[in-house]
């Protein structure tokens, strides 16, 4: 894997990444109206900087969206489906692998895109 820093994070720009507990981490600093933005944005990190292969099994996959005041206006649908494709072929095969799906938005420290997957147990 490319280098972490002291927290185990990977990637330097707008996209970021670890892996512990059985679990991945990405998350994406800043929101944006168009949920086809996030779709290459997190491809390209994931072509770029990821290292680990793919894995076979049912997985859970959570995503969140933090906003500061109001929520943009965004579909979450198109939101996940977006970030499914983006990591399909990095963490598994096949988005019908995804056994679990979570797809919520709140209000946080600041805006951004925290998504978390782990295989279902």
């Amino acid at each position: 894997m490319a280098a972490q820093d002291r927290d185990g994070w990977i990637g330097t720009g707008k996209v970021r990444a670890r892996e512990g507990d059985g679990a991945v981490e990405i998350m994406i600093d800043g929101l944006t109206t168009q949920a086809k933005y996030y779709k290459p944005l997190v491809y390209e990190f994931m072509r770029k900087e990821w290292t680990s292969r793919p894995s076979w099994g049912d997985f859970v996959v959570e995503i969140r969206m933090e906003h500061v005041g109001d929520p943009p206006w965004i579909d979450l649908d198109n939101l996940a489906k977006a970030l499914l494709d983006a990591i399909k072929g990095y963490l598994f095969h096949d988005d019908s692998q995804v056994a679990r799906l979570l797809v919520e938005r709140g209000e946080g420290e600041r805006e951004r895109i925290t998504i978390r997957v782990f295989p279902r147990t």
